[in-house]
């Protein structure tokens, strides 16, 4: 019989050491995906011939309910979706109602490449998913395919983001990473096309996440340096974040035709706000997104552990939390190996 745990208060949650509260929880609920993209998941590396984890060691939806009502208990309110592909789960449907129907989940979205999205958005709207997020790199075919490993189009994805606005999500949000030398003179594009949609477009500096994308920091195209760019174009103005902790830096545009923002985790990190927790498809729960380690969490749960004793394993792992990367980054010897984005979500 499993022990039932009244939730703990906000001003109580589990806080690391240095004192960040545990608030958002992304859950990536498969380790395959149909897109090849360099920056996560190389084809050369990642061929017909990989072994994926087998689908008994992902965890089904009635643990990934139990794992994440635990992680509310501790303080969790924002969940999150990812792989992989979410979209390529059957059950994806049966985890998104559960989830939706915890005590204490304040939000609920999920991050695709959109490549499902067309056949699956009224679904996961009635299932209770809360917002949408879609990755998409450029409008530019050869471009996105480029950096998706020559697969999908850019007409399914936009056709993926229609029907998540037909849908009822509001807002839907599109994910671009930006690569200097590759898609970064297609960026006032995919502006153009999203202003006055209500889609708001995000720009992701290019990360170092895991150990096989060949980052190189010239790549990389800092924010500020794209906000002067799209500022000539179109005059833009701050605005204030939704909560603390939010990792986008929000502008809208001054002639009020929607929002963009911009994730600087390379040249202006946000370590002190990071609130989040990851959980890989197999239940490895990580700290950071370039972590090296996590904790498996499948194997007590499925040994029997009661929630107690999930609560305190779980208490342990965060309290001993110390991450910050980002802003030590190039000041700690060199990792040979971290997690691969696709393994815990981006």
């Amino acid at each position: 019989m499993q022990n039932s745990i009244s939730q703990i208060q906000p001003e109580s949650a589990v806080r690391d050491r240095m004192h960040r509260p545990l608030r958002d929880l992304r859950i990536s609920v498969i380790d395959r995906c149909n897109y090849r993209c360099p920056y996560c998941m190389p084809a050369d590396v990642y061929g017909d011939g990989h072994e994926y984890l087998p689908r008994s060691h992902w965890l089904t939806p009635g643990e990934i309910k139990r794992l994440a009502s635990i992680f509310v208990q501790l303080g969790a309110s924002k969940l999150r979706l990812t792989g992989g592909e979410p979209l390529l789960r059957r059950d994806i449907l049966e985890i998104v109602e559960g989830l939706a129907g915890l005590q204490g989940v304040e939000d609920l979205a999920l991050t695709t490449n959109a490549s499902r999205l067309a056949v699956l958005a009224r679904d996961l709207k009635s299932a209770g998913l809360r917002r949408v997020t879609v990755s998409l790199d450029s409008l530019d075919d050869p471009v996105f395919k480029q950096m998706n490993g020559n697969r999908g189009d850019v007409a399914t994805v936009l056709g993926g983001i229609d029907a998540a606005l037909a849908a009822g999500f509001d807002p839907v949000k599109v994910n671009v990473m930006v690569q200097r030398g590759i898609n970064d003179h297609t960026v006032l594009d995919l502006l153009e096309h999203f202003r006055d949609t209500g889609v708001i477009v995000r720009f992701i500096e290019y990360m170092d996440v895991g150990s096989l994308n060949g980052w190189q920091p010239e790549q990389v195209i800092p924010s500020a340096e794209l906000l002067a760019k799209i500022s000539e174009r179109w005059p833009v103005e701050p605005v204030s974040q939704n909560y603390r902790g939010e990792v986008a830096q929000r502008y809208q545009y001054a002639d009020g035709r929607g929002e963009i923002g911009f994730i600087s985790s390379v040249s202006a990190p946000f370590c002190g706000d990071c609130h989040r927790a990851r959980i890989s498809a197999d239940g490895t729960v990580y700290t950071c997104l370039f972590a090296n380690e996590g904790k498996n969490l499948r194997d007590p749960l499925r040994a029997g552990a009661s929630d107690a004793e999930m609560v305190g394993l779980l208490q342990s792992i965060w309290r001993s939390r110390g991450d910050r990367y980002s802003e030590i980054r190039g000041k700690i010897p060199a990792v040979e190996a971290r997690v691969e984005m696709y393994r815990m979500g981006g």
